[in-house]
C-alpha cells in the first residue's frame, strides 16, 4: 500500500506591515499585502484540490486566522526557516513530504507531481530559485527522516548549496528553476501579472 503524499504550503497570515518587508519597501505595503493574498488564493485553487496528494497549510503565526476553509492547517512553530521546515516535515503522517512557499507565481500541479515522482527513488528533491535558494524541497523520509537544514545561510545565494552539502552522499533530484517574489524587481517581472489576472477573474 502506497503511503500518502503530503504537500505543505508555508504561508504567513497576510497582514498589513507583516511579512514581505523587502517587497513592501519596493512597491508599497498595500500592494505587497494584495500580492500575498492573491498568491495564496491562486495556489490553493491550483494545488489544493488535487487528489494525488493531501494539501496542508503550514501557518505562521501559529495562532492566526481565519484561513481558507477546506485545507488543514498546522503551526510552523519557532526558529529559523530550516528549523520550522524540519519540525513540520518530521511530524507529518507517514509518506513523502513536499514543502513550497506561497510566493512563486509559476508553480504548477505538474511540478508537484514531478517532485513526488522523484521521491519514489531519491532521498530529496529541490526546485532551484534564480537567486540561489529554492522554491520547493521534498523529502522521502524513508527509512528515516534526514534533516538537511542545519547551518544553512537563509535568504542568501548560498541557501541551496548549503542544504545540498548536508545531503552529501544522498541521491537528490532537481526540478526546473523558478523565481520567487521577494523584491520589487521580481514582482515587476512575475508577480504583477498574477495580481492583474486575479482582478480580471473575480
Amino acid at each position: 500500500m502506497r503511503c500518502a503524499r503530503h504537500l505543505i504550503i508555508f504561508a504567513r497570515r497576510p497582514r498589513l506591515g507583516s511579512g514581505k518587508r523587502r517587497l513592501a519597501r519596493d512597491i508599497g505595503a498595500i500592494e505587497a499585502l494584495r500580492f500575498q493574498r492573491v498568491m495564496l488564493v491562486r495556489l490553493l485553487r491550483r494545488l489544493g484540490g488535487d487528489p494525488r496528494w493531501t494539501t496542508w497549510l503550514g501557518i505562521t503565526p501559529d495562532r492566526s486566522g481565519p484561513w481558507p476553509r477546506g485545507i488543514a492547517t498546522l503551526p510552523q512553530g519557532g526558529g529559523d526557516l530550516g528549523q520550522r521546515m524540519a519540525r513540520v516535515a518530521r511530524h507529518m503522517p507517514p509518506g513523502p513530504v513536499v514543502i513550497i512557499g506561497s510566493d512563486i507565481p509559476d508553480i504548477a500541479a505538474s511540478d508537484i507531481a514531478a517532485a513526488f515522482r522523484a521521491l519514489g527513488s531519491k532521498s530529496a528533491v529541490f526546485g532551484p530559485a534564480r537567486d540561489g535558494g529554492y522554491w520547493l524541497v521534498g523529502l522521502r523520509r524513508r527509512p528515516r527522516f534526514i534533516d538537511p537544514f542545519a547551518n544553512v545561510r537563509w535568504s542568501s545565494e548560498h541557501a541551496l548549496a548549503d542544504t545540498l552539502a548536508n545531503l552529501a552522499g544522498k541521491e537528490v533530484a532537481m526540478l526546473r528553476t523558478l523565481s520567487d517574489i521577494d523584491d520589487g524587481e521580481a514582482w515587476r517581472v512575475n508577480g504583477r501579472r498574477e495580481a492583474s489576472y486575479a482582478c480580471s477573474h473575480v
